[in-house]
């Protein structure tokens, strides 16, 4: 197993790509900690984990707040006793034109992906420096956008924030044998996609007929695709890649 003896903590793990993550890592061997902000959906996670004979704690934590986010990192120690790999999924979108947008709608996409994103990097990495090992995968989404190009800036730049904070952490923290790379997918059948969708006149057989003509790959892609892809950089596989920003989405 690839991952066996190593504690993972995924955010925004209730459902979609974190949920993926979450399971395809228990399936390597991994102990997993599964956030959410809302424990029904964690829980469901976590218990799919163990009934499969894995090991998962689920934790309600509001990634925006690094009290709670502290919280979650001291329960997911004293549990397992240390943490190896870090997973930042938790993310929102609230798109609207650039002179329609509210402030709050602003803050909360800004505070869940990229502030989100730092809180747990700060909380993970006090456990990675003293192991002399560590693995960090930000989950973002390409630039620019296939879905939802108007409206999108929000999310953009929070994107081109994880884009930033891939590349200079994976310098900080590279002396210290920790690997900092992002994912970026793109056309992934998930409820967010079907909301940017949505908010475009697009259902869901619209958004395969339109999406699909566009990729290479002829299909939407999965949310196991991403798990895939990040299992391999939170393995140790990928032990000499670092501070990479890699697109999948079913071709360039």
């Amino acid at each position: 197993m690839r991952l066996a003896e190593r504690v993972a903590v995924v955010t925004g793990a209730g459902r979609g790509i974190g949920r993926a993550v979450a399971l395809r890592f228990a399936e390597e061997g991994a102990a997993v900690v599964v956030n959410d902000i809302e424990l029904s959906s964690a829980e469901g996670t976590a218990d799919r984990i163990e009934k499969s004979g894995g090991s998962a704690l689920a934790i309600k934590a509001d990634v925006r707040d690094r009290n709670e986010v502290g919280g979650m990192f001291r329960r997911a120690a004293g549990k397992f006793g240390r943490i190896d790999i870090l997973v930042n999924n938790a993310g929102v979108r609230k798109d609207a034109r650039s002179h329609e947008m509210t402030e709050k709608d602003w803050d909360t996409v800004l505070d869940t992906s990229l502030k989100g994103c730092i809180n747990c990097i700060q909380a993970s990495v006090k456990f990675m420096l003293k192991q002399n090992y560590g693995k960090i995968v930000n989950i973002s989404s390409p630039l620019p956008p296939a879905i939802a190009g108007k409206g999108y800036s929000s999310y953009a730049a929070a994107s081109s924030g994880l884009y930033g904070l891939t590349v200079s952490l994976a310098v900080e923290l590279g002396p210290h044998n920790i690997n900092v790379n992002c994912i970026a997918p793109d056309f992934i059948d998930t409820e967010m996609t079907r909301n940017a969708a949505r908010s475009e006149g697009l259902y869901l057989e619209d958004l395969k007929k339109f999406a699909v003509a566009g990729i290479p790959l002829r299909r939407l892609g999965r949310p196991a695709d991403v798990a895939a892809l990040a299992l391999f950089l939170a393995s140790d596989e990928a032990c000499f890649i670092t501070g990479q920003v890699i697109n999948i989405k079913g071709g360039p």
